[in-house]
């Protein structure tokens, strides 16, 4: 797997191939955006609505979103922040990491997340953190199966939604 940072042009705009294949990442989840609210019809996902979401993690100081690429096709995402917004939490986090539906089951995800940790672990950070929407069941038990464990239950801070937060050491 390779992991490729998203740069857009100055523009701000995707290259178009790119967004096609992140759009068909993105409906093929139909089931968590149903869950997460992140988009008005979760059976209907629009190039331009990926494209306003990404631009929206990518304004955040410290934000990285990371395209995973096998075999040249883009199997999965990774959005993580250096620093959470709260100045006592010191772990960097895991805002998304989604793998094309068509592809779960096949150690990408797993691969994904221990790509993502490595890259914190060499920048020196000690841990990990990242939240799961409550009813996300299947998310909650891979992020275990992962070394993740719950550390507290709180809204998040974008949508107000009930989650689990996990936090992994890295040493």
């Amino acid at each position: 797997m390779i992991l490729e940072p998203l740069t857009p042009a100055e523009d701000g705009a995707l290259p178009g191939e790119l967004l096609t294949e992140l759009t068909a990442l993105y409906a093929s989840n139909h089931v968590f955006h149903a869950l997460s609210g992140d988009f008005p019809d979760p059976d209907d996902i629009r190039p331009e609505q990926v494209a306003a979401a990404l631009a929206d993690e990518l304004s955040v100081p410290g934000a990285e979103v990371l395209v995973a690429r096998s075999g040249g096709r883009v199997v999965g995402i990774g959005i993580t922040l250096d620093r959470h917004p709260d100045p006592a939490d010191p772990d960097p986090w895991i805002g998304l990491l989604m793998v094309d539906a068509g592809q779960q089951r096949r150690g990408f995800g797993r691969e994904l997340a221990g790509l993502i940790e490595e890259r914190f672990r060499a920048d020196g950070r000690t841990g990990v953190r990242l939240a799961v929407l409550a009813g996300n069941d299947a998310g909650l038990a891979f992020w275990k199966s992962l070394g993740y464990e719950v550390i507290d239950h709180r809204r998040d801070l974008e949508a107000d939604r009930p989650c689990a937060v996990l936090r992994k050491p890295l040493l």
